[in-house]
């Protein structure tokens, strides 16, 4: 299929967005290209079609667990086979994705990019068909990045390993990101590796999204009066989980319908919350930065940071979650002086003491029993309040210092896993015939769950629900839990039951804690480009003249002299210009009657009824202050030819 029809089939759409189409030719051939799409650009498309089109298997490296997951279900409601591999399955369950990529008919194989490094990726790898790599939030790949993640520095290598598997034709490397400087786009196309690049950029501008910041004392009473003033559905960014609630229960008081959404919350409570907002039942979504990935609204009319972000790149994407749409939307960025302060207070603790780090590393060893040597790519239950009352740890400061460590490649965290229950039968047909003969128990438990689940089960790992199977069973989901058990130990099922605790996943071997490789000059560094950035979002509240546009343009190197009229300086500007305006229009028409005619003073106001009379009588004054309008020898206003 042509990639016109392959978008026609798949996503129902006539015409590509500007730039989609130059993207996917590059990449259909061949060539390596760097994306850069403002957030709602379409990025995932400019990848995903030329994938239909090659023969083989896309590989596509994102470092978000939740929007790894929201990519592959969107794929798979398209009809488009797509798995992914995260922190948290089961070895069992990702020897099973592998061999569906090597032998089955998957199209698009997800991963983290701590992955790349796993031998039984690898070794699988060199029997698969890869006609793609796709790298998404590329900026992470790069030191200068707002996000950086270590183990992208290992895409490079792994296109190298699955270019050798293919000799005869290169797998080209597709980098995409919504947000990137001039020093990140070099460090991305350096770090990835990346030959004679293709290099697509549209403009970081947004003609239809009104940019606004307010320093105002009182910021919920201001959030009131913006949400009454913008009608329509709108998204509000906190720093904390308490504040989102805080605020949430805060508007629903003064008659405005919101509700609230953080990472802590379970997978089924962030499902309906997301699913009520999208589906305008819930106007506003009170929301720390987990909320928006993925999420493709596009009527938002205005997006409200009542929080400081710490970088312009992420205040870009989440404000330009408003106005996917084409009309007239408002990013607002509120904030006190206190905030400025508390933006740099906020870099400085992200970066504790090496010798706390060290000693939270080694207190997670003891936590989890765990050798020198061992533990690499191994998923945990971990409770942060109980692992520092067990310690004696200090839990603010323990929780900086674990995302130090995750920040430096040692480790990853996830706040709430909450993945589904799972399950895969491991004997044939004719094994499960004898064993429902011999346990006449199982036999209808069995034979209801391949109703409801189908012969999936037999070769794939499948979500399936407790409470679900219990409804049609006439039991109790914990009681299908203990049978679903009873099946995994006879090893006529593998059974994963459902996670909820949040997960700890070691990405390297457990280091001796004393040994621990920290890079104490990078981490300086590190924290010496967020403190710059942090500088780059006080700035640019705090600027009370300049087009916030042009503002965001410079900070991403696209420098322009046009303005874009609909943000507060802007607007500010043309207020205070439309007195000197108007008095400039009077005097063009007053001029304009008088080289027609010699009038009167009165004849001349009859002649401008459009105007108010005192204005009219004031710019003649002007004018004949300085001369370019006089009086002739019969006493008719005239223009003065001297001048």
């Amino acid at each position: 299929m042509s990639i016109h029809e392959i978008l026609k089939k798949y996503w129902h759409y006539d015409t590509f967005r500007p730039a989609q189409e130059d993207i996917i030719n590059a990449a259909l051939a061949r060539r390596d290209t760097l994306v850069l799409l403002p957030t709602g650009g379409g990025k995932s498309l400019c990848f995903q079609v030329p994938a239909l089109v090659l023969e083989g298997l896309c590989v596509v490296i994102t470092p978000l667990v939740a929007l790894m997951k929201d990519q592959v279900e969107q794929l798979k409601r398209r009809g488009i086979s797509a798995v992914g591999i995260h922190a948290g399955m089961h070895h069992r369950e990702i020897d099973s994705v592998l061999d569906n990529c090597i032998y089955g008919h998957t199209k698009f194989l997800y991963l983290s990019p701590e992955r790349l490094r796993s031998e039984l990726l690898l070794v699988r790898v060199k029997q698969m068909k890869i006609c793609m790599l796709a790298v998404d939030e590329a900026h992470c790949v790069s030191q200068w990045g707002h996000d950086f993640r270590p183990s992208y520095a290992q895409i490079a290598e792994f296109h190298d390993f699955i270019n050798h598997q293919t000799p005869a034709q290169r797998v080209p490397l597709m980098a995409l990101t919504a947000s990137a400087t001039r020093a990140v786009r070099a460090d991305i196309e350096q770090q990835l590796a990346m030959q004679a690049v293709a290099i697509f950029q549209q403009t970081f501008g947004r003609a239809n999204l009104s940019y606004s910041a307010f320093l105002d004392e009182n910021k919920p009473a201001r959030l009131l009066r913006i949400l009454q003033n913008v009608a329509g559905s709108a998204v509000v960014y906190a720093r904390s989980r308490r504040r989102t609630k805080e605020l949430s229960d805060w508007l629903n008081r003064a008659g405005v319908v919101a509700n609230f959404y953080h990472a802590g919350l379970t997978a089924k409570e962030r499902s309906a919350r997301q699913d009520a907002w999208v589906q305008n039942r819930v106007r506003v979504m009170v929301a720390t930065n987990a909320f928006g990935m993925g999420i493709d609204k596009p009527d938002v009319r205005v997006v409200v940071h009542i929080d400081l972000p710490e970088n312009l790149e992420a205040y870009y994407q989440e404000a330009g979650r408003a106005g996917r749409d084409g009309h007239r939307a408002y990013a607002v960025a509120l904030y006190t002086k206190a905030d400025l302060l508390d933006l740099q207070q906020n870099v400085l603790q992200k970066y504790p003491p090496v010798e706390l780090l060290r000693r939270v590393y080694q207190a997670l060893a003891n936590y989890f029993k765990l050798p020198v040597g061992g533990g690499e790519l191994v998923s945990f239950d971990f409770d942060l309040a109980e692992f520092c009352h067990y310690f004696n740890l200090p839990l603010n400061e323990t929780h900086y210092a674990l995302k130090r460590l995750e920040a430096e490649g040692f480790m990853q965290l996830s706040d709430s896993f909450d993945a589904p229950s799972k399950m895969v039968i491991l004997v044939d047909n004719r094994q499960l015939y004898d064993f429902q003969l011999k346990n006449p128990k199982y036999d209808v438990f069995l034979k209801l769950i391949l109703r409801i689940y189908g012969g999936e089960l037999f070769t794939n790992f499948t979500n399936i629900s407790e409470s679900q199977i219990g409804k049609s069973f006439y039991c109790s989901a914990a009681e299908v839990g203990q049978l679903l058990q009873f099946l995994h130990q006879s090893k006529v099922v593998f059974y994963d039951p459902q996670k909820t605790k949040p997960q700890l996943t070691y990405l390297t071997p457990r280091y001796d804690a004393g040994f621990l490789p920290i890079n104490v000059f990078g981490m300086e560094q590190k924290k010496e480009r967020e403190l710059f950035k942090m500088r780059a979002v006080s700035q640019y509240v705090q600027h009370q003249t300049r087009c916030r546009t042009q503002l965001i343009l410079a900070y991403f190197d696209e420098n322009t002299d046009g303005e874009c009229g609909v943000c507060d300086n802007c607007r500010a500007k043309n207020r205070a210009d439309a007195p000197n305006k108007q008095a400039d229009l009077i005097q063009a028409e007053i001029l304009k009657e008088l080289q027609i005619q010699a009038l009167s003073p009165s004849a001349l106001a009859e002649k401008l009824p459009q105007f108010v009379l005192e204005a009219v009588v004031m710019e003649l004054k002007n004018l004949l202050t300085t001369q370019r309008v006089a009086y002739n020898e019969w006493g008719l206003l005239r223009p003065n030819p001297t001048t």
